[in-house]
C-alpha cells in the first residue's frame, strides 16, 4: 500500500479545476496511467482515492450481503457521488460541481493525506477543526492507541 504524505494548501480556479501539487503527484504512483477517484467523506469533505485503492475498497464493499438493508443503504451512501478524475497535460483535475458544492468548498483548499487517500477540505472548515487538538489529541490518541503494542525504541526516558 503506497503511503502518502502531507498537507498542501491549494486554489481552484474559476473552472473548479485544482493544481495537483508536484510533491503530492510523485507520490501517487501511476496516476497519469490509471487515473483517481473522488467522492464524499463521511464529514462535509472530499476523498480521492488512487484509482487501485478504490478499486480495492469497492471489492471490500461487494463482499457485503446486499440482502441487508443497512449493507444496502452505506453502499449507496458511500459511493454518491463518485466520478473518475484524470490529469490534464498540466497537471490539474477537475473537481465535480456537485461534490465542491456538498463539501462546501470555496477558492482555498486543502489535500490532507491520510494513509493511502487525500482528503479535500474547505480551508476554514479545515483550520477549525484543529482548534481544541492539543488538548483533545492525548485523549483520543490514548483511547484509540492506549491498548495497542507500541514498540518505543529506546524506552520512555529516551535511553
Amino acid at each position: 500500500m503506497n503511503q502518502l504524505i502531507g498537507e498542501f494548501d491549494c486554489k481552484m480556479d474559476a473552472k473548479g479545476r485544482l493544481m495537483v501539487p508536484v510533491l503530492l503527484k510523485k507520490q501517487l504512483l501511476d496516476v497519469e496511467r490509471d487515473g483517481l477517484v473522488v467522492n464524499r467523506g463521511f464529514e462535509k469533505n472530499l476523498v480521492i482515492y488512487p484509482k487501485k485503492v478504490w478499486d480495492e475498497t469497492v471489492a471490500e464493499l461487494s463482499k457485503l450481503n446486499m440482502f441487508e438493508k443497512k449493507n444496502r443503504e452505506f453502499v449507496r451512501a458511500f459511493q454518491r457521488g463518485a466520478m473518475p478524475l484524470t490529469l490534464d497535460a498540466a497537471g490539474r483535475v477537475l473537481l465535480p460541481k456537485t461534490l465542491v458544492e456538498y463539501a462546501g468548498i470555496e477558492n482555498e483548499l486543502v489535500l490532507a493525506c491520510q494513509l493511502d487517500k487525500i482528503e479535500v477540505w474547505d480551508k476554514k472548515v479545515y483550520d477549525g477543526l484543529f482548534d481544541d487538538v492539543p488538548e483533545n489529541f492525548a485523549a483520543l490518541a490514548e483511547e484509540v492507541m492506549g491498548g495497542k503494542s507500541v514498540q518505543n525504541k529506546g524506552g520512555a526516558d529516551g535511553e
